[in-house]
């Protein structure tokens, strides 16, 4: 391709709107440009990545059986009030009328279209296991987009479902999709780690992100260097810390005005906030629940969501449900005489001695609470765990680092199926409900991503299996009919090895071509100048600093072997 017949809208100033590297790099290199809030058009050379990360995934993803069909992104609501989702999604699904006034949706995923078309199509265990995906659109309204790609309003996603006769047949799908994965963001020079997760909204037993640590991740992940346990914050288990037992006291009741914050308490009663009990009062389908932790602790409201089965509506209780269940003003509630219809009680709590806790009265702590003798409720893991906390698995001290989401699968069990009547007929002529797996990637986040990973301050560092184009000759003078008849001679040598190549033709000065190939993050640049009369270029690689003089005649070979160290075939 010609570079003077191309839209190359390269920015030299950083965006006042971008914040995080790959943001402002996909603004500077003319990626992307914003049409809306969250809403982006591709440009040719980041529609181009786009197109090399899909046909990644498309490859790897049929290495392993699956097969690529494409569903309607306009869904209708009877599917999504099939499966119990229509409300559960919340205000993040675009919803919309037909002239007819039937309610639809634009598709933020489509678990319930591929159980409604193998449904229909699905008779017998004889055409199962079955793996179907798609790299679609999807619509989500995120209250607040930003960073670019990363968390944005409409965005291209791979989306997989399996479909099984049994658990068997489920965990080898499973394993096969995991695989793939590695291998796509192996392919796509991501580290990439897989981190154990919660399901959320998409229901089933099993999940796995796969994360790409970064500063500005919107995910906390667990790591433990020893074990190589890894999991999402809202998942990894904690274990209890023991402190020293303590011979049971009486209850002693203290007033304690105006003393209602857990630095307070630690001032008022000169103790550590290790010898509190917090009491969290949330509101959850219409009714009442109260948590207990630890004082110095931090509610996990993904394990105590899923401690109550899932609540469509949970949220913080407002002011007159805490006092209706207290019959105190906030910040004096309890777990001893509580009126509410649950009370969670966090695995610390249990072992905790003679703690410091609310009266439910107005202006009164109680001191020497203890578990069993004062109180009792449903026991369980209710808190985040904390960075230098043992790990779950080995013991060792873990870390907690920040990371993006790029891929997820679950194992969805029967969660769709049953409740949208997807069956199959087994050896015996009985009907059983199929078993489902789902498979999202982020194809915009994984771009994204592969940025975070590859830049400098010149701009990015593209691998060379998803660089929009991997070579740019450069002709210095594009007078000098020296300088352009070998850069064409070059350029069209390179076309005929396979290799996607870029003659910058443009009439711009040679440091505003270096600059430009720079910021887009062309792998390797050939440069045509001077030396050509001696039959010589200059050939740099986009991620060392040195530059070579080499001979026209051994430049095809160094392309060759830049192709074979990515694994990368030319001719």
């Amino acid at each position: 391709m010609k570079m003077s017949k191309m839209i190359i809208p390269t920015l030299r100033e950083v965006p006042a709107e971008a914040e995080i590297p790959s943001h402002k790099l996909m603004l500077r290199a003319g990626l992307i440009r914003k049409l809306s809030s969250g809403i982006y058009n591709y440009m040719p050379f980041g529609l181009r990545t786009i197109k090399k990360i899909e046909n990644i995934v498309r490859e790897e993803i049929s290495n392993f059986g699956g097969q690529e069909i494409l569903c309607s992104a306009l869904l209708p609501s009877e599917l999504w009030k099939e499966s119990g989702r229509w409300d559960v999604m919340g205000s993040e699904m675009f919803r919309l009328n037909d002239r007819n006034e039937r309610e639809f949706c634009l598709g933020p995923t489509h678990e319930e279209v591929f159980t409604d078309l193998v449904r229909t199509e699905i008779k017998s265990y004889k055409q199962l296991p079955l793996n179907l995906f798609q790299i679609q659109t999807k619509y989500r309204d995120e209250r607040r987009p930003r960073f670019g790609l990363m968390r944005c309003k409409e965005f291209i996603m791979k989306d997989a479902y399996s479909f099984d006769i049994d658990e068997d047949g489920l965990n080898k799908s499973y394993e096969d999709m995991y695989q793939a994965y590695k291998n796509i963001f192996e392919r796509c020079s991501l580290d990439c780690s897989p981190v154990e997760a919660d399901s959320g909204a998409m229901g089933g037993s099993g999940s796995a992100e796969f994360m790409v640590k970064s500063e500005v991740g919107e995910d906390e992940v667990v790591f433990c260097k020893s074990c190589g346990y890894a999991a999402n914050v809202e998942k990894a288990p904690t274990v209890a810390e023991i402190l020293d037992k303590e011979e049971m006291k009486e209850l002693e009741e203290i007033e304690t005005p105006d003393v209602k914050t857990i630095d307070d308490l630690e001032k008022f009663f000169n103790t550590s906030a290790k010898k509190f009990g917090k009491t969290l009062i949330y509101y959850a389908d219409g009714k009442s629940v109260a948590v207990v932790i630890r004082g110095d602790r931090e509610a996990n409201e993904v394990k105590i969501k899923n401690a109550l089965g899932g609540p469509v509506e949970f949220e913080l209780a407002p002011p007159h449900i805490i006092k209706e269940v207290t019959g105190a003003e906030v910040g004096f509630a309890g777990p001893i005489g509580i009126k509410t219809d649950v009370l969670l009680v966090d695995l610390e709590i249990v072992e905790l001695s003679n703690f410091i806790t609310g009266a439910n009265k107005t202006g009164y702590h109680t001191a020497n609470a203890n578990y069993g003798r004062d109180f009792e409720g449903v026991v369980g893991d209710f808190r985040k765990i904390e960075n230098g906390e043992q790990c779950p698995k080995c013991g060792e001290e873990i870390e907690i680092a920040r990371g993006v989401e790029v891929g997820h699968i679950f194992k969805l069990g029967t969660k769709y199926s049953e409740s949208m009547g997807a069956n199959y007929i087994d050896k015996e002529g009985k009907e059983k409900p199929i078993l489902m797996g789902c498979y999202g990637i982020g194809i915009g986040r994984t771009m994204a991503a592969i940025i975070e990973q590859h830049h400098d301050e010149e701009g990015i560092k593209w691998p060379l299996a998803v660089a929009p184009y991997e070579v740019v000759v450069v002709p210095v003078n594009i007078k000098k009919e020296d300088h352009m008849k070998a850069s064409e001679e070059i350029y069209n040598k390179l076309k005929e090895m396979g290799v996607e190549v870029l003659l910058d033709d443009r009439n711009e000065r040679a440091g505003v071509k270096f600059k430009d190939s720079e910021i887009i993050g062309i792998p390797m640049r050939i440069t045509v100048g001077k030396n050509i009369t001696e039959g010589m270029v200059e050939f740099k690689l986009r991620n060392e600093a040195e530059k070579e003089l080499i001979s026209v005649e051994d430049v095809y070979d160094k392309v060759r072997e830049e192709y074979r160290k990515a694994n990368l075939f030319i001719k």
